[in-house]
């Protein structure tokens, strides 16, 4: 094996420069935080050698990689994502890079992981439909990502739900470009709070995982730019993160790392965007295209078939095949987004125990704070649920509720302190092992209620239904787990849990069931069972979340992120596009995936285009009280509109409510029937009322035009609706008269 570059500079590099050196070395002026990003960027690329330059837009993986008899570099952090040397004599730090969509994660091999918090899935996250607790779980995983030595973090996943069967739809924000965007914005504005980098991913329309590296997604430009291309865009907009990470699927042809559209046109030519792109890993396949079409770094060699941007980016350099212009604009966009979010000022270090010092509890507080304003009550039945007072038994069936919850899979796995509940379960390699956290629903529950709690596998279905007939309440956990490289094969339970669940039932309709999945599930057995609760994959502290909601002691107000079909049949896909078996690359790179059949019209557009009537629609979610809404008004404000609404609670239980805005032109003619325009979740006690406010963004209003990238407002009158879901009655509606406008790409 080659003797690398990383060695020799590693060796080289000290413990961790300060920013006082920085400040006070006047021979590096780029190191003086006075200056602009941009003019200290540009001033540390002229004092930058052009091995310097290649080494800075090279990554490494920082694991061993058996397949390839590759050894992790000296100085990354053991078993994590990537890893860029530093330049010692420049003062500019090593880029140490670590998967965090919903915490600190470890790569699959390793033998001694992090044991660090975890966020309820980024699903999960958005059905809370609360801005606050995006920020505030972000600022959480950055936290401990600085504990752990890392100043990079591939997070911020807002690939649209175009796909409800895809396996990595538990890491996104769901199905519609405003709560997606404004969510997964959030949380990157929290996880740079603390002066390190997050990504955006997947850029762009990576929206399913079957045959994922090659698939050709087929999309023009008007419905790009109004569905998956907007939510990425407001997600920008929201968390201004430092780096873009590049999709490894094509589009319209040409690969999402090296595609010149997306990159250079869309991304920095009308978004202006100033950070830099990095590819996924294995998600480059050339040097001069993808360098001329817009990608800065290339990540985690050796999973790419060559080292693309190492050598072979220099040759093309120094033979003017790439100009060196093009490669300073590369160095300036990473040094720059290092400077303007303080990695450089702030520098982390390496970790001297196990667990950084990080203080797991106040943590644990944050995820279950996220996971209880996550879970959504589906149904409640005469009122099953808070569980009664008077409930002498209780029957827990399934899920492995005894110990722990479910959590998704692949890159983003976080390891529980302790490890896994259930050891031992699910694939032995990646994206496995099937990883349950330590916080059991029935053992939470039991400091809750003074009912006698009995627990069941399920594995016998007998034995089980025989326990649900004797108790006077039954819970049966359905889990789901999806991961990182595989898609679900339809939309039941896996393992007959369908089965399961009606047998216990049929035994006892005081049923309730609650649902650990990565997204939508059907389910065959609604009718026959009391109530549902689906609660994701919920974090760290997800068992104690699922029973302060079972018990009453929180008031559910999570609210679908995303439409639940009633079959398969009602989607624009009924058949998943590709071959899932096959490892034939010729066949796979045929594969094609046409997302012009519904354009825009994504999740519950297509559903109000199409009049189907789904299981359960995008907004919906039950609350352990009423609310009544009231004093809806509108009116145009900029290029937008300005909307309030008053709540009031008029039940028995504090509560919180998510106001719902919708907003159609009378005159028709957008991609479907409504959009959302907005929302806001207000804490309401028993018998009072809040007021909410809404301003609708006025490309939610508009209509792009690819000719002159601007989004053209029709004259006329729009109906604004308030609603509790997109599928409800509406509460309220007013119409509000705009004139024709026209605002730029991004608005403005």
């Amino acid at each position: 094996m080659k003797k690398r570059l990383w060695l020799s500079l590693a060796l080289a590099y000290p413990l961790m420069l300060t920013g006082a050196a920085h400040a006070a070395d006047a021979s590096k002026p780029w190191l003086d935080p006075a200056q602009s990003p941009d003019a200290r960027a540009e001033q540390l690329v002229k004092a930058m050698t052009l091995d310097e330059k290649i080494q800075t837009v090279f990554a490494y993986f920082s694991t061993e990689f058996a397949p390839k008899k590759y050894e992790q570099p000296k100085e990354g952090r053991p078993d994590s994502a990537g890893y860029v040397p530093g330049i010692p004599r420049l003062g500019l730090p090593p880029q140490w890079q670590s998967d965090a969509g919903v915490g600190v994660a470890t790569q699959a091999v390793s033998k001694k992981p992090y044991e660090r918090t975890s966020l309820p899935s980024g699903l999960a996250t958005t059905a809370t439909w609360n801005p606050q607790l995006a920020f505030a779980g972000g600022a959480m995983i950055g936290s401990e990502a600085r504990s752990t030595g890392f100043n990079i973090l591939l997070a911020g996943g807002v690939n649209l739900m175009r796909e409800p069967r895809n396996g990595r739809n538990f890491e996104y924000g769901g199905e519609d470009p405003l709560l997606a965007g404004t969510m997964v914005g959030e949380q990157i504005r929290g996880i740079q709070s603390n002066h390190i980098i997050s990504t955006v991913k997947h850029y762009a329309f990576n929206d399913q995982e079957t045959n994922r590296n090659h698939v050709n997604v087929k999309i023009e430009d008007k419905a790009g730019r109004m569905s998956d291309l907007l939510a990425l865009q407001f997600a920008i907009e929201r968390g201004d993160p430092g780096s873009v990470m590049c999709a490894y699927n094509r589009i319209n042809g040409d690969y999402a790392c090296e595609n010149d559209y997306l990159l250079n046109e869309v991304l920095k030519k009308d978004w202006k965007y100033t950070g830099y792109v990095m590819s996924d890993w294995g998600a480059t396949h050339s040097t001069i295209p993808a360098a001329n079409r817009g990608l800065d770094q290339q990540s985690g060699h050796p999973f790419d078939k060559s080292d693309y941007f190492n050598q072979a980016l220099k040759e093309a350099v120094v033979n003017r095949h790439v100009p060196e212009a093009r490669l300073d604009d590369m160095v300036k966009r990473i040094t720059r987004t290092m400077f303007a979010h303080g990695v450089v000022e702030h520098p982390v270090s390496t970790p001297t125990s196990a667990d950084a010092g990080i203080d797991f509890e106040a943590h644990g507080k944050v995820t279950q704070a996220d996971a209880e304003e996550a879970i959504v009550l589906l149904k409640n039945h005469n009122d099953l649920l808070p569980l009664a007072a008077g409930v002498r038994s209780i029957a827990i069936i399934g899920g492995h509720a005894d110990v722990g919850v479910l959590s998704g899979g692949g890159s983003a796995q976080v390891y529980p302190k302790g490890g896994s509940a259930v050891p031992n379960e699910g694939p032995t390699h990646f994206p496995g092992p099937i990883v349950y956290h330590r916080s059991s629903p029935m053992g939470e529950l039991a400091k809750l209620t003074r009912a006698k709690l009995t627990y069941n596998d399920g594995k016998d279905v007998v034995a089980a239904a025989k326990l649900a007939a004797g108790a006077d309440v039954v819970i049966v956990f359905g889990n789901q787990w999806l991961a990182e490289s595989f898609d679900a094969d339809d939309l039941n339970l896996p393992n007959k849990q369908d089965d399961l669940i009606a047998a216990v039932a049929k035994a006892n309709p005081k049923t309730v069931v609650v649902l650990q999945t990565g997204g939508p599930v059907v389910m065959p057995w609604l009718d026959k069972v009391g109530a549902v609760v689906e609660a994701w994959y919920p974090g760290s502290n997800g068992g104690a979340a699922i029973a302060r909601v079972l018990s009453g002691e929180v008031n559910p107000s999570g609210r679908l992120p995303a439409t639940f079909p009633a079959s398969l049949a009602q989607l624009p896909r009924p058949k998943l596009d590709g071959d899932a078996k096959t490892k034939d690359e010729n066949i796979i790179e045929k594969v094609t995936t046409d997302y012009n059949i519904e354009g825009a019209a994504v999740g519950y557009k297509w559903f109000d285009l199409k009049g189907h009537k789904p299981l359960f629609p995008f907004g919906y979610g039950l609350s352990y009280t009423s609310f009544a809404y009231e004093g809806l008004s509108a009116k145009p404000a900029g290029n937008g509109i300005e909307v309030s609404f008053n709540i009031k609670n008029t039940g028995k239980r504090d509560g919180k409510a998510v106001g719902q805005v919708y907003v159609s032109p009378v005159a028709g003619g957008w991609e479907a029937p409504k959009r959302l325009g907005g929302w806001d979740k207000l804490a309401v006690k028993a018998g009072a009322s809040g007021q909410a406010k809404v301003k609708i963004d006025p490309r939610l209003l508009g209509v792009y035009d690819s000719a002159s990238k601007t989004w053209k407002i029709a004259a006329g009158e729009y109906l604004v609706t308030l609603a509790e879901s997109a599928g409800a009655k509406p509460a309220a509606s007013v119409k509000v008269k705009l004139d024709a406008r026209t605002v730029d790409v991004n608005g403005r």
